[in-house]
């Protein structure tokens, strides 16, 4: 039985759907956006939003007038969206095509931002590397923001299984690198109407 080709499965989603319509499209990430202004983040600051494919989040941070933005994603594809939605903003960005289970950066960052990544990692060895990254690349009193599907949220979406999470649970897997600052729960809507329940931890390195 052949392997799942996780970056093709992405990439196929992305060059069939408009932005308009995926599932987990957001025109104002009101919830990441709170949280920077909640903890002062300073123009300077170094982010990477693991990912962010063809979210509108990096809109919002270069209008803030944050400069030092990366966007990771498996697919080239979503990427590729990004820039050519951004012109020549795109310009002021770094774009990192990559399996975030296998990611290696080179660079240290000050915010980690993850909505809805995290949860397709079901494997132990995955989310083990994506944990020990996370933490290796954050610097000191470095800010990670993780969202996931709630216990009361979905357990699959667009086609794949996930791991849904509860405070507890997110916790516990983060808390030996991280110190926990505070969870929410809030519900997405999608572009069809669905209602999509999730958790959102905000961590600082210890």
């Amino acid at each position: 039985m052949a392997s799942f080709d996780r970056k093709k499965h992405w990439d196929t989603l992305y060059k069939t759907k408009e932005t308009i319509n995926v599932i987990w499209l957001q025109t104002t990430p009101e919830t990441t956006l709170n949280i920077i202004k909640q903890f002062n983040l300073p123009q300077p600051a170094k982010i990477i939003d693991i990912g962010g494919g063809d979210s509108l989040l990096v809109d919002h941070l270069l209008d803030l007038g944050y400069r030092d933005l990366s966007i990771l994603d498996i697919s080239e594809a979503a990427l590729e969206k990004a820039k050519k939605r951004l012109g020549k903003r795109a310009k002021q960005v770094q774009w990192i095509v990559a399996d975030v289970a296998q990611f290696q950066p080179t660079v240290s960052y000050d915010f980690w931002h993850d909505r809805a990544a995290f949860h397709f990692l079901t494997e132990e060895d995955e989310i083990h590397n994506y944990v020990t990254t996370m933490h290796n690349c954050l610097n000191p009193k470095g800010i990670a923001v993780i969202g996931t599907f709630s216990l009361e949220g979905p357990k699959k979406c667009s086609g794949l299984a996930i791991k849904q999470y509860s405070e507890t649970t997110l916790t516990d897997r983060l808390t030996p690198y991280l110190d926990k600052i505070k969870c929410v729960t809030l519900d997405h809507i999608t572009p069809s109407n669905m209602l999509q329940n999730f958790i959102f931890c905000c961590f600082r390195k210890l």
